[in-house]
């Protein structure tokens, strides 16, 4: 699968999703999108799942049709990230297009 790195995904993650294309927003040149923007163009560079850390884009886009599975990150600290590593490479092995799941990342 094709994964896209938000801002804010910690990018040491990038290790634990071998065999998986890991490119990051900033490496596309897409870090000043906004949320739409970058899922527009991450469904017209053909990537099939959207990383992030940001729990509002539920919210504030239809992701209704989308072909773009996200996986969100309640967290972004790479400290408590770590400590969910296998559920986040679950979530975006399963990942279907159109789908949203929200890996919760605990505070402690």
């Amino acid at each position: 699968m094709r994964v896209l790195f938000d801002q804010g995904t910690p990018v040491p993650l990038r290790q634990s999703l071998r065999g998986h294309e890991i490119k990051t927003a900033r490496e596309q040149g897409w870090s000043t999108l906004l949320n739409g923007e970058l899922l527009r163009a991450a469904e017209k560079a053909g990537f099939d799942v959207l990383l992030t850390t940001d729990t509002s884009i539920p919210y504030q886009q239809n992701l209704e049709g989308n072909k773009v599975a996200i996986v969100i990150l309640s967290r972004n600290k790479w400290s408590l990230v770590r400590s969910r590593l296998q559920q986040i490479v679950d979530a975006v092995n399963a990942a279907k297009p159109g789908s949203c799941t929200v890996v919760e990342i605990p505070a402690k």
